[in-house]
């Protein structure tokens, strides 16, 4: 799955008036509110005489904040217990619906909180669809700082520095934890090792080769390690933990914080999660392009594909030369993970197509590669924790093994390497004439017209069709194939294949297709233009 958190208590976005939501739970006093009096005690050390000389100032130097760390941890399948919203006439992000003697219910959150944090940070400023999706992509542990509605509407009232009253409640020295993606030197190795701290079960101290491959993508000597490649490590043993480095043949990828920080935590109760960490060396990151219509719309095909594993992928397929989808750095074969901010792990295809075109004319695509999305599923994370914008900079390979990865991609059909070429008819048709195979089914492509689409596309002389608009057709006669051309309207898609490699990948009955291009029914398999 892209996510890891099932949160159907969550609701989206809603106005209501405070008659419409009923009551507001009455708290009673507030909790840390010191009441002030006009009682007065004269002090002849400071000099006082006159209560009419006790300042606003020293009025609100008796007033205190009480915010409160809540630590939600659901079981699988299980839900967080309440409701995040926005009411009209009031500030904040407002927990109502609290669950009794749920997750969120046993964690001391109370109808009326306001949210002031998620996952140590900041949310009260931030825009609700963001922070309902921090909340989404936690994972099965969750952390929120939130303060008493009473006191955050007399806060607010005041102009209390509310992000302030976070980093002190946090303490001083509070850094956030590192998710270090360490890759092998052929040199030094990973660079790294772990000592047991004496007397603490479960806590090792990292060690590091000086100008090794750990010390260069931002592990420090000293540093205390909480979880490596999706394991936590408070309840292994040092030969088990031992066992674990042996099996990290080229790379690790590790969660790691400094001791000063591992005191604040422990002293708030606060889990260290890798939903609060800050990324180091991450060889894929989920990329979000930025996209402006052109006269002929974004230049790209979205297509629902099947993997051999049976799971159903929109992967975004033939990206138009000069189009604007290639302008914003999209690549092909890249996995459709988000539209307009919105997660389209559960949409139907028809949907997804549907909310790019009500986009207009610019629309906001969130996208990582296979590889990519395999990383993350094995560290059990989701891939849009960690996102870059791809409108701002083109996504930069920063780990060897990344890049090696890639070139395997690139190289695993060698010879047979299919191509997906997208055509447009234009004043020569598309450009191309088809011919036969003698004594049986098949279809290639006979003449590529000069100038006309066909040869813009990439086609070649020779080239065996496999696939008319993803439709698998070589088992096809030629006359079936023209006819499915024809059905294409404007618009056709060829997945085509150089006849010597086609050749060769018959006779060693090596898989023709990768993630996308595995055999399936054709009602499992749709494409649309964009």
């Amino acid at each position: 799955m892209f996510e890891h958190t099932a949160l159907t208590l969550f609701h989206s976005s809603v106005w209501e008036t405070a008659d419409q939501m009923g009551k507001r739970h009455n708290m009673g006093s507030s909790a840390g509110l010191m009441e002030i009096t006009s009682k007065f005690t004269f002090n002849p050390k400071e000099g006082i005489d006159n209560p009419v000389m006790v300042t606003t100032e020293d009025a609100d130097s008796v007033w205190t904040l009480s915010p409160r760390l809540c630590v939600l941890k659901q079981d699988e399948g299980d839900f967080y217990g309440f409701h995040l919203r926005l009411e009209k006439g009031r500030q904040g992000h407002i927990i109502r619906n609290v669950v009794s003697g749920g997750v969120a219910g046993r964690s001391g959150l109370q109808d009326g909180d306001r949210l002031l944090e998620v996952n140590n940070c900041h949310v009260d400023d931030v825009p609700y669809p963001e922070v309902a999706k921090k909340i989404r992509l936690s994972g099965q542990q969750l952390c929120l700082l939130v303060l008493d509605g009473e006191q955050y509407e007399q806060a607010v009232s005041r102009g209390q520095d509310l992000r302030g009253l976070g980093r002190a409640h946090k303490g001083e020295g509070c850094k956030p934890p590192r998710l270090c993606h360490i890759t092998r030197d052929p040199a030094s190795g990973l660079g790294i090792n772990f000592t047991p701290v004496e007397g603490e079960k479960g806590c090792f101290s990292v060690s590091l080769v000086r100008g090794g491959a750990a010390e260069k993508v931002g592990v420090c000597k000293g540093d205390r390690l909480v979880w490596m490649n999706g394991a936590t490590v408070s309840d292994l043993t040092h030969s088990a933990l031992s066992r674990m480095m042996k099996k990290c043949v080229d790379h690790i990828t590790i969660l790691v914080i400094d001791v000063e920080s591992v005191k604040n935590y422990m002293r708030q109760r606060m889990p260290i999660l890798p939903s609060m960490a800050v990324p180091h060396n991450l060889p894929f990151r989920a990329r979000k392009l930025h996209l402006v219509s052109g006269s002929e719309g974004y230049g790209l095909l979205l297509r629902l594909e099947k993997a051999p594993s049976g799971r159903t992928f929109h992967v975004l397929r033939d990206i138009n030369s000069g189009s604007p989808a290639e302008r914003a750095g999209m690549r092909d074969g890249d996995l459709l993970l988000e539209v307009n901010g919105e997660s389209v792990e559960s949409l139907m295809h028809e949907e997804i197509v549907d909310r790019v075109r009500l986009s207009g004319q610019q629309v906001s695509l969130t996208t990582i590669t296979f590889q990519g999305l395999e990383f993350y599923t094995q560290l059990g994370l989701s891939p849009l924790l960690f996102s870059e914008d791809g409108a701002i900079e083109r996504e930069k390979e920063s780990s060897v093994s990344a890049s090696a990865a890639e070139q395997l991609s690139q190289k695993e059909i060698g010879s047979c390497q299919a191509r997906h070429c997208s055509l447009q008819r234009g004043p020569l048709g598309f450009g191309f004439n088809l011919g036969c195979f003698p004594q049986g089914p098949g279809s290639f492509v006979s003449q590529v017209a000069f100038g006309g689409s066909g040869q813009s596309a990439g086609l070649l002389e020779g080239d065996v069709v496999m696939e008319v608009n993803g439709q698998n057709v070589e088992e096809k006669y030629l006359e079936d194939v023209i006819m499915l051309v024809k059905k294409g309207g404007q618009f056709i898609t060829l997945l085509v294949m150089e006849k010597t490699g086609y050749n060769k990948l018959k006779q060693t009955k090596t898989p023709t297709r990768d993630i996308s291009d595995s055999e399936q029914e054709e009602d499992n398999y749709e494409i649309s233009i964009l």
